[in-house]
């Protein structure tokens, strides 16, 4: 199977996540287009709504021997296309495809179904599962609905990685800040008392904390945490003292750093304000949260996926990523995985682009990988 006419019927597909952009299709029509690829290549599909129009479109091929259980796992869903000039349009110019999710992750996800055709084509041993899923940009409930039901020995990410190895990638924990004030007019200022004020108080201790994280030593294929604020919200109208005011922030972890690690560190952090000032008055909440994630490196699946990038004549020794993938949610359902995937720019941004060469050649390792994981000998 060429992958470049499957990934230009992808990225026409418009699949933004409704959660994200209210309103917004999902992933429902870039299912369909996974389903009826998956189909033609001789897959069994089945499709697992995570959620009413969010559906999960996984494609099985059997062997009539016993073997390892393979996953391709990636997902449909984009972020949102505001400011960008004919998103759904995929375009191809200078060995580049354009549009909005050609990196993420519509390319990978072209390589890894027409990886499944090529396998498929003389497939004895063992079983392999490849699974388009709904939902990663946000809370991945495709993820989760996926392990729930489906089961593997060993998954593969195609998220872009560049066609780099990648066995290990940061965390991260949503939090809400909220600073409480005295709403007052705005000319008797004893009486009122400025909850956005205070929050920039919040705002200059949460900077501080990001320097002293950063310069941790980093974790092996994962660097270090970070934390920054996101969005803010406060006041009614111009002569009002502002009552309240609500900071959203993200916090990347590492290994060793959970949702109750980061729920302390805010707490730490509004106490010593508090105690600088009795009046100050504020709570923080993690609403929620996703850990950080690594494998060994000897694992059989890296082994084979770098010994296959090796004889492909490219790099092969393992990396970590610094974005959160669904790989953390795989191996903590007990699948070990690893990312591997197209590279090109423009992830969440205005343009967006993925190398075709990349795609092709993605394909062609992810062919070679699962071969040699069929190869292996057991354990």
């Amino acid at each position: 199977m060429d992958p470049l006419p499957l990934l230009k019927d992808l990225v026409a597909a418009n699949s933004v996540n409704p959660t994200l952009v209210p309103g917004a299709p999902g992933e429902a029509e870039a299912g369909k287009v996974a389903r009826a690829a998956m189909t033609r290549a001789g897959l069994d599909v089945t499709v697992q709504d995570a959620a009413p129009g969010r559906p999960n479109v996984v494609g099985v091929i059997e062997g009539r021997e016993p073997g390892p259980a393979v996953m391709f796992c990636g997902h449909l869903d984009t972020v949102g296309t505001e400011g960008m000039t004919d998103p759904c349009v995929p375009r191809v110019e200078d060995g580049r495809l354009y549009g909005r999710g050609a990196q993420d992750m519509k390319g990978g996800i072209a390589a890894m179904i027409a990886a499944a055709a090529v396998l498929a084509a003389d497939w004895k041993r063992g079983r392999l599962i490849v699974a388009c899923v709904a939902d990663e940009e946000h809370l991945s409930i495709g993820a989760e609905a996926l392990v729930g039901t489906w089961r593997a020995d060993m998954a593969i990410v195609p998220e872009p990685t560049d066609l780099a190895l990648a066995i290990g990638h940061k965390g991260f924990a949503w939090a809400e800040i909220q600073t409480r004030g005295r709403a007052a007019h705005g000319s008797r200022p004893e009486e009122g008392r400025d909850a956005i004020a205070r929050m920039g108080r919040v705002l200059a201790a949460l900077e501080a904390r990001d320097r002293v994280i950063r310069a941790k030593p980093p974790a092996r294929f994962q660097g270090t945490g970070s934390l920054h604020a996101s969005i803010i919200r406060g006041g009614r109208e111009l002569s009002t003292y502002p009552e309240s005011c609500t900071l959203q922030m993200e916090r990347r972890t590492v290994t060793g750093e959970d949702h109750l690690a980061v729920q302390d560190e805010l707490d730490a952090i509004l106490g010593e304000l508090h105690a600088a000032d009795p009046e100050f008055d504020a709570s923080a909440r993690i609403v929620a949260y996703r850990p950080a994630y690594a494998l060994d490196a000897k694992h059989v699946l890296p082994v084979a996926l770098g010994a296959a990038l090796k004889a492909a004549g490219r790099p092969w020794a393992p990396v970590g990523m610094s974005f959160w993938t669904d790989a953390a949610i795989l191996a903590a359902a007990g699948i070990p995985s690893v990312l591997f995937g197209p590279g090109g720019a423009g992830l969440h941004s205005l343009t967006e682009y993925v190398n075709i060469d990349e795609v092709y050649a993605c394909r062609d390792v992810l062919v070679d990988t699962v071969k040699r994981v069929l190869e292996a000998p057991p354990g």
